[in-house]
């Protein structure tokens, strides 16, 4: 079977700078992968060519088998549903209209209560369904962002019918949330990978990273370094080396994964 999304080769370099270098991967259904590095890794940038909003300048992408440049647009929108770092709105939508946003394209053929359902069980599932009313613009960072992935969850309920293999993209998806919110938006990350839907995130939280990915993939410099479960990517050298801070790892007693604590910089002239 064919992965649910397959990247050889890709690079993208923009005036003249090169931000990703000959980046191959495989995304797999029911997987959640996790991409970390610092600032400036290429993490956003290797996202956008993912989901079609960048041309890759070498390499190729495909869905299922399919070369991405061959699926006409509301396939894509069936097939994979995105949340970005920022999704802001300057018009006076509300909370509730953003959401319904998730059924065009993918949900196309979907109207009355059939799409008023999908957008109520998205509200609900994101826990902003006591916000449906209210104008997008003025609500808090983090109901936004909450907002916006109630969106993603729309989009991929209503595409389902057409695709039943698909992929989710969340790029810094709890950058904004509380402790409560960060891990809900994650316990529904892992349902969706439970059900069989690939699940492609970028995190900065090592912690988060370790406790639900399946796969990680470490980015300097535009080049990956590592790739491979937390147990056997999450090092103190390589954290060090990537992140240019000392960090100890330990593991949980109670079950097999890694944790990470940051080692304060002491001066030791005195």
């Amino acid at each position: 079977m064919n992965p649910l999304v397959e990247a050889k080769g890709v690079g993208f370099t923009t005036r003249r700078t090169t931000i990703l270098h000959d980046l191959s991967l495989a995304l797999q259904p029911g997987r959640i992968t996790v991409v970390l590095g610092p600032n400036g890794a290429g993490k956003s940038t290797l996202l956008r060519l993912l989901v079609g909003e960048l041309p890759p300048t070498t390499g190729s992408i495909a869905y299922d088998g399919i070369a991405m440049g061959d699926l006409p647009h509301w396939k894509l929108a069936a097939m994979r549903a995105v949340l970005p770092q920022s999704g802001s709105l300057a018009f006076p939508f509300t909370a509730y209209e953003v959401v319904a946003l998730g059924l065009d394209g993918a949900g196309r053929s979907m109207t009355g209560r059939a799409a008023e359902a999908k957008v109520a069980a998205a509200l609900q599932q994101a826990d902003v369904a006591h916000l449906a009313e209210r104008q997008f613009p003025t609500l808090s960072g983090g109901e936004q962002q909450r907002v916006q992935f109630a969106r993603v969850l729309c989009q991929l309920e209503a595409g389902r019918i057409h695709e039943p293999r698909q992929m989710l993209f969340l790029d810094e998806p709890v950058s904004s949330l509380d402790l409560e919110h960060q891990i809900a938006v994650l316990d529904t990350a892992r349902r969706l990978a439970t059900e069989g839907t690939g699940v492609f995130a970028i995190l900065h939280d090592l912690n988060l990273a370790a406790a639900y990915a399946d796969e990680l993939i470490v980015l300097q410099s535009g080049r990956q370094v590592a790739c491979g479960t937390p147990a056997d990517v999450l090092t103190d050298r390589l954290l060090a080396e990537t992140f240019g801070v000392d960090l100890a790892i330990r593991a949980v007693p109670a079950a097999p994964m890694p944790f990470i604590l940051p080692q304060a910089r002491r001066d030791t002239s005195r």
